[in-house]
């Protein structure tokens, strides 16, 4: 596999794992309310279920390791993926963000943070596919991308 596959696979496992955590939090939650309407009681003792504990360890783990392991190849894909080390960059600053906006949330008790959070996972999603498709762009000899060129994916 050559450092520009890394930087696609990589990238689009990030844009997988934001759909992954939309669906965990949604099942998390839409399950959680079916548990309140069958008589189940939500307070400081709750633990979540399994969509909470999905979004969880895929957040807080999963993810920022694919950040991190984009942002390290992006510095090794420059060369054939033009722009590879400003948008690994990004896409592991909104990973970042996102990791801070959810503790936030928590520690202040801020649901309008949360809202954001939620925001930003849609930013990160659209994000990881613009790096993605950086690896469609050929690059020529000297390292710049050629105008009207693309390479099938």
């Amino acid at each position: 596999m050559t450092v520009k596959q890394t930087y696609r696979v990589v990238s689009a496992l990030i844009a997988l794992g934001v759909i992954v955590q939309a669906a965990a939090i949604a099942f998390g939650w839409f399950d959680a309310i079916l548990q309140v309407e069958d008589g189940a009681v939500i307070d400081e003792n709750y633990d979540g279920n399994a969509g909470h504990a999905l979004h969880g360890i895929v957040g807080m783990n999963v993810m920022p390791l694919l950040g991190l392991i984009l942002l390290i190849v992006s510095f090794f894909a420059a060369r054939t993926v033009p722009g590879a080390r400003k948008w690994g960059g990004i896409v592991f600053g909104l990973i970042v963000l996102q990791i801070a906006l959810a503790i936030l949330t928590y520690i202040l008790s801020a649901s309008l943070i949360g809202a954001l959070h939620g925001i930003n996972a849609l930013v990160l999603f659209g994000a990881a596919v613009k790096a993605h498709l950086l690896t469609r762009t050929a690059v020529g000899a000297a390292g710049a991308p050629q105008q009207g060129t693309s390479v099938a994916v």
